[in-house]
């Protein structure tokens, strides 16, 4: 299939792009949010495709991927026209507000299916009489590098000063001042006193870490953590949307609590062997249930459901 989405989320769409189809990404020359084009941090396959506007409205496409309401609301038309072309849109994210007011943008369209990334989502979005499907996350998997020998706690949070409370930003000091220390990455971290590493090298410094520490309050679940998981890092983190699903007990702590988050970290800095344990039981976990190809199946057999409808 040829395939048009726009580059939003870089992690997921470096997951999706690796499907037996052609992924034509638009480009624009200002590479704007609305024309990212290919990624330029991830190496993506020869399949992503660059295509500029006039390009696309000649293109033969055969399902449209939405993932934000400026893409349902005109986006997309700009780039194909008035075809009818099959139409799906991802969200990724969790809803904000009070729960009687959390209606999807796409709500009540016959024309298009929403997919959730987590049946978190899938429960809290009022997505009306639209179809719904839920594809959780898959990764390309990084690898064991796992190693622990730092005795401090990884936390990668994108933007994490203007998100703040949603990501936790706030709770960081409590869990300093709790014992655990903490090393932050992701874009804008250094306005924290974080870093900002190219994405070659956050593996390798997140699997330096004894732990990974996920403080999220309100999102939909972390590609970051599903990541750590994956490289073998024990998890810590917040009891809270997806993650008490997602991540077992013998992965590491879970609590809404942060005293207890703070006293499970600290144990586990201080037990590298209980803390290498409860990671090989991430890597387990996430292996099972966020692999590659599971994600790229469970697409493909929904693509050809909404090409064939």
């Amino acid at each position: 299939m040829r395939i048009l989405l726009w580059h939003v989320h870089g992690s997921w769409t470096t997951s999706f792009v690796q499907g037996a189809h052609e992924y034509l990404l638009p480009v624009t020359s200002d590479r704007g949010p609305d024309g990212r084009g290919r990624a330029q941090t991830w190496d993506w396959p020869a399949s992503a495709i660059e295509i500029t506007p006039d390009e696309a409205r000649a293109a033969a496409i055969d399902v449209v991927i939405l993932q934000r309401p400026v893409e349902l609301d005109g986006l997309a038309r700009q780039w194909v026209g008035d075809r009818q072309v099959p139409t799906v849109y991802v969200e990724h994210n969790a809803p904000q507000g009070r729960i009687a007011d959390m209606r999807h943008p796409a709500a009540d369209r016959d024309d298009l299916t929403v997919v959730h990334v987590t049946h978190f989502n899938d429960l809290f979005w009022d997505c009306g009489s639209t179809a719904t499907r839920v594809i959780e996350h898959g990764v390309v998997d990084p690898g064991y590098r796992y190693s622990g020998a730092t005795p401090r706690a990884a936390v990668v949070i994108n933007e994490a000063r203007r998100r703040a409370r949603v990501t936790g930003t706030d709770l960081l000091d409590r869990f300093a001042a709790d014992g655990v220390p903490i090393d932050l990455f992701g874009m804008d971290a250094g306005a924290l006193g974080g870093e900002d590493v190219p994405q070659h090298r956050l593996h390798d410094e997140m699997a330096r870490r004894r732990l990974y520490l996920h403080p999220i309050r309100w999102t939909s679940l972390g590609l970051s953590l599903i990541e750590a998981m994956h490289l073998g890092m024990p998890v810590v983190a917040l009891a809270t949307t997806e993650a008490p699903d997602a991540v077992p007990a013998a992965a590491g702590v879970l609590s809404t609590r942060v005293d207890r988050l703070a006293e499970g970290a600290r144990d586990l800095l201080a037990d590298p062997e209980r803390a290498r344990v409860a990671g090989l039981a991430a890597r387990a976990a996430a292996l099972e249930r966020f692999g590659l190809r599971r994600f790229l199946d469970d697409w493909d057999g929904l693509l050809e459901e909404v090409v064939s409808t």
